[in-house]
């Protein structure tokens, strides 16, 4: 098992693996400290080479979007026909296309993914064993065959994952602008106030559930909001109007439709019953 990039997920998964599995794992990392400090813990049983590339069954790519594509690339001819390489990007469309035609020129097979766990922290030192205990695994297959998927399903199964779905990396991006994206956007801006500073004392839950992910790695977000910036401006302007339509009532001190707006909403929440 190879896996490139111990950040929060990448150390993840490489430490769910020793806990859980047999595998042994070894792992690419552009931080020397952090490999150093993956392999003191025992996540990695070595840092990881041209060799281990060439003789893993799966190759898990954990960096950003772009950087998977110029691993790859780099390493090109490690890559063997027997090898499963998957990632675990947060956006599909981007990465799958530069994947797919790197599979087909080196011949290895790509099998898209994205691990739906995470904290808002991030790096090494934030990685847990546990940290994909009954989370979804989502698969954006792009054509590969169904013993490569069923191969990740049970692989992720092992792991901790408590179910897994399939898509395509458009579907998967259009969803992800909403139930990801737009929650990072909305909690970036709403910190922003100026009223953030003095919240202390006047917050509890609410505060905390809206904040949380403000604590943001900007370079990762930056780039997974613009390689989606299509669906994600669509998501955007969607909140925009709703906000708005709130902000009216509010200004316009209509209580009928304050009150219907947010009867909505309750509604909405409460049919998904999640």
């Amino acid at each position: 098992m190879v896996i490139v990039g111990l950040g929060l997920i990448g150390g993840s998964l490489a430490k769910a693996f020793t806990k859980y599995t047999d595998c042994h794992v070894a792992g690419f990392d552009t931080d020397p400290a952090t490999l150093e400090e993956a392999l003191a813990c025992g996540a990695i049983t070595k840092a990881g080479d041209d060799c281990d590339l060439a003789g893993a069954d799966i190759v898990y790519l954990c960096l950003y979007p772009q950087a998977d594509i110029d691993f790859v690339k780099t390493h090109l001819s490690s890559f063997q026909k027997h090898t499963v390489v998957t990632d675990v990007c947060g956006i599909k469309a981007e990465v799958c296309r530069g994947l797919c035609a790197l599979a087909k020129e080196g011949g290895f097979t790509y099998c898209g993914a994205h691990p739906m766990a995470g904290t808002e922290k991030h790096g090494f030192s934030a990685s847990r064993a546990d940290l994909f205990t009954g989370a979804s695994y989502i698969l954006v297959p792009c054509g590969a065959p169904e013993k490569v998927q069923e191969l990740l399903r049970q692989t992720a199964f092992a792991l901790g994952f408590g179910r897994s779905v399939s898509t395509t990396p458009e579907q998967h991006d259009r969803l992800i602008a909403f139930t990801s994206q737009v929650p990072h956007a909305l909690a970036c801006a709403y910190v922003m106030s100026p009223r953030c500073p003095e919240h202390r004392g006047f917050s509890a839950g609410s505060y905390r559930d809206v904040s949380r992910v403000a604590n943001i790695n900007e370079v990762m977000w930056s780039e997974l909001f613009l390689d989606n910036r299509t669906a994600l401006t669509e998501e955007l302007d969607t909140l925009l109007k709703n906000l708005t339509d709130i902000r009216n009532a509010v200004a316009e001190n209509d209580h009928d439709k304050l009150e219907e707006l947010l009867r909505q909403g309750r509604l909405v929440k409460e049919e998904l019953g999640e």
